[in-house]
């Protein structure tokens, strides 16, 4: 890639706000290990994010059994909670959240979560791909699935010098090396699952 892409690629990610203090910029890439999946699953279990469509069910009282998307804040509104904190936690979490504020109103209320759809799950691939964008993804996808996803690499690119932008819990921007040719060849390079939010940028 050009010096004039890779200052355009870099300028368009400080503009959307996914790259950190300017002090985590200049630190060094770190090299990739193995890394957990991202809010998307802890475990084997999923954990519901922004805009993921929920059922929730309470046996026998159809008045709160409904439909909700879980809002940009993370909660979802329900008649007499209201607002409850839903993103962040698994679906077998948020039933026993409910269940337990229900029972101010109620005995022994039954609830179930269930998700309809994953929406919260996205991934941004800029670069030198051939359909570069963000990617709505529905289960836990690594770097050589979302680099195909994107249509695979352009003619010029540099499989070899890929990084990964990602926030940690802190709000602090990691940048994580990854060499594509390594992970597909012999040498032993982990291939690494994404998180959502995550940015991969294909020099």
């Amino acid at each position: 890639m050009t010096l004039k892409w890779f200052v355009v690629s870099v300028a368009l990610l400080a503009g959307l706000g996914l790259v950190g203090a300017a002090s985590a910029q200049q630190a060094a890439p770190r090299a990739a290990t193995v890394v957990p999946a991202g809010p998307v699953v802890v475990g084997s279990e999923f954990v519901i994010g922004p805009e993921d469509l929920l059922h929730i069910s309470v046996w026998k009282n159809e008045s709160l059994s409904r439909q909700l998307p879980v809002r940009p804040d993370g909660k979802v509104s329900m008649p007499l909670l209201h607002d409850i904190q839903a993103a962040g936690l698994t679906p077998m979490q948020l039933r026993d959240k409910i269940a337990v504020a229900l029972a101010e109103f109620m005995p022994n209320p039954e609830v179930s979560v269930t998700v309809l759809d994953v929406r919260s799950y996205r991934v941004s691939v800029l670069g030198e791909v051939q359909k570069p964008g963000v990617l709505q993804l529905k289960a836990p996808t690594t770097v050589l699935e979302a680099i195909a996803l994107a249509g695979g690499f352009r003619d010029f690119a540099s499989p070899s010098k890929i990084v990964i932008f990602r926030k940690d819990e802190g709000g602090q921007t990691q940048r994580l090396r990854f060499n594509y040719n390594r992970a597909v060849g012999d040498a032993g390079e982990k291939n690494v699952t994404l998180r959502s939010g995550d940015v991969v940028v294909v020099p």
